[in-house]
């Protein structure tokens, strides 16, 4: 089995975070996508995000009709901050034999060292860094002098459209009384707008 892991705040989910999972699905030929919403991430601020309740139920709608797309909430239920190296030590537990893939954005790459235990990351699963079409690949040189070889050599590229979409701009939109149409499924939009969420805004993506 090969098992796609996709970890992030998703406050909202929209169609770039969709369109990621479901491009490193067909081109690394995954039999499943986890879409894992953090629960209390170490680098943002617990108190401006959404309830872990209603990001989950979001991605629940988002993923409806697509049954290699799920939606796994541990690290909600998990108590303390979560870290992805926790998170990859669980799921290589209850999945032995599986091929792991962590799921991230080509530009996160970057940050990848000040994670908890970078190496152990990268020997439970293989990193699958997606990058916008528009972007250039880092060479082999600067990706080993920013992972270091052991990380680096671990690393595998995806390329997806250019899409510019992002939370933080969504939020900002749904504040502003602006519409949301064409950014996410419409029954994401929709349970946004029933559950008035959004109304003022934040500044983290």
């Amino acid at each position: 089995m090969k098992l796609g892991l996709y970890g992030g705040t998703f406050d909202p989910v929209h169609f770039g975070h969709l369109l990621l999972a479901e491009r490193c699905r067909e081109e690394l030929e995954l039999d499943e996508v986890r879409f894992i919403p953090a629960g209390d991430p170490p680098h943002k601020d617990r108190d401006d995000l959404s309830s872990g309740i209603a990001r989950a139920e979001m991605l629940e709608f988002a993923t409806a009709g697509n049954p290699r797309l799920v939606v796994d909430r541990r690290e909600l239920k998990r108590p303390g901050r979560s870290f992805t190296v926790e998170t990859l030590t669980e799921v290589r537990h209850e999945f032995p034999v599986a091929e792991l893939y962590f799921l991230m954005g080509a530009d996160s790459l970057a940050d990848l060292p000040q994670w908890r235990e970078p190496e152990r990351i990268s020997q439970m699963a293989r990193i699958v860094a997606v990058n916008r079409g528009d972007r250039p690949l880092p060479d082999v040189a600067t990706l080993n002098l920013t992972l270091g070889e052991a990380i680096a050599s671990r690393v595998t590229f995806v390329s997806m459209p250019g899409i510019d979409l992002s939370s933080t701009e969504l939020r900002g939109r749904v504040a502003a009384g602006k519409g949301l149409r064409y950014t996410m499924p419409p029954a994401v939009e929709a349970y946004i707008r029933d559950r008035m969420l959004y109304q003022e805004v934040r500044s983290e993506k």
